[in-house]
């Protein structure tokens, strides 16, 4: 796909519920739904109590703003502002937008609270297994190649400074390659929040690929609500039901976004510490967080560790987490006590809480 955001497959993880508006509601309001594609995703804005004749003029400017993100942040058109830094070798500090310095020191601070399995600097690793730009390699990586591109790697090597209201990126290893597509939709989705509000909405649900983040109520006067979905092949086959109560949340899974390589299934959740994609039992993490940058970085972390190391981060920090694992010939899931806050009273889940 021709897109930053190459590693989430949580638009497939998390899908939206959206009644029609019902006329017999006392509380209806006008309800819009502007849709498009961007940088190999889909975008989503649901409105509620906005006059029809601003759909145009929103759907551009939605779009635009989006374009001018992946102007911006991607790792796949050669002249992003994120392309020509990973481009450069020097040493000097190189100016930035105050967005990108905000994602990237949001990204520093989730990689380290992980341990660094949320590595933004793990491009190298992501293109040798070939879930880059590059293609998919014949054969599977040797040892040598493996360490060579770890070497490429680590968030020590990468800095931000804002000084005199300005912002710049600094890296001590030349060949140092940022790819910010594990936070790439989380960030988007809280720009159009941005947007949304800037344009005097405060009744929305907006989404790109699998980060949502909701404001206000409904066309029907009721909470926003999204459902996660069972890790198969079935559309729509709901696993729980969440009232996001002006909250983000995204969805990392290991379960749709794989090939197969000399035999084995090949998952585009690559581990930072090993240079290998993951092989443990955890096939999806769903976090809520306050914005959907921090749920996007925090759910690919915790895809990283694997279910018992999630598990006992989601418990030491207090995050909203719900995990799906494998368990003999099925699945089993599991949610933190601040993540169970969240689900709705008819949604019928199958879960243990700690």
């Amino acid at each position: 796909m021709n897109s930053f955001w190459r590693y989430s497959c949580g638009l497939l993880a998390v899908f939206l519920l959206v009644a029609c508006d019902d006329p017999r509601s006392a509380q209806t309001m006008p309800g819009m739904v502007l849709e498009g594609k961007t940088m190999g995703t889909v975008w989503r804005v649901s409105l509620a109590g906005v006059d029809a004749g601003r759909r145009d003029a929103l759907q551009r400017a939605v779009q635009q703003q989006l374009d001018d993100d992946d102007r911006e942040l991607s790792t796949w058109k050669s002249d992003s502002v994120l392309s020509r830094f990973n481009q450069y070798r020097g040493a000097e500090p190189q100016p930035v937008s105050d967005n990108m310095a905000d994602i990237i020191t949001q990204s520093l601070r989730i990689g380290r609270q992980t341990d660094g399995a949320m590595d933004i600097t793990v491009g190298p690793l992501v293109n040798l297994w070939g879930f880059g730009p590059e293609k998919q390699p014949e054969k599977t990586p040797s040892q040598p190649q493996i360490d060579a591109a770890r070497a490429l790697t680590g968030l020590q090597h990468l800095r931000v400074i804002n000084s005199g209201g300005h912002s710049w990126l600094q890296k001590n290893l030349p060949a140092l390659y940022v790819d910010l597509s594990t936070v790439g939709e989380g960030f988007a989705t809280d720009h159009l929040a941005r947007l949304m509000e800037k344009e005097g909405i405060n009744n929305y649900l907006v989404s790109v690929g699998g980060a949502v983040l909701t404001r206000g109520l409904n066309a029907q006067g009721k909470s926003w609500q999204v459902a996660i979905q069972k890790p198969t092949d079935r559309e729509n086959a709901v696993q729980a039901i969440v009232d996001l109560q002006g909250h983000g949340i995204s969805t990392s899974g290991s379960y749709r976004n794989y090939y197969e390589l000399d035999g084995k299934r090949i998952s585009h959740v690559i581990d930072p510490a090993t240079g290998r994609p993951i092989e443990h039992q955890l096939v999806s993490a769903t976090v809520i967080a306050t914005t959907a940058l921090e749920a996007d970085g925090w759910d690919t972390g915790l895809m990283v560790l694997g279910t018992e190391r999630a598990k006992a981060l989601a418990l030491r920090d207090k995050l909203a987490v719900y995990l799906i694992y494998k368990q003999g010939d099925g699945f089993a899931s599991w949610m933190s006590p601040q993540f169970a806050a969240f689900i709705t009273s008819d949604s019928a889940v199958d879960s243990t809480t700690e």
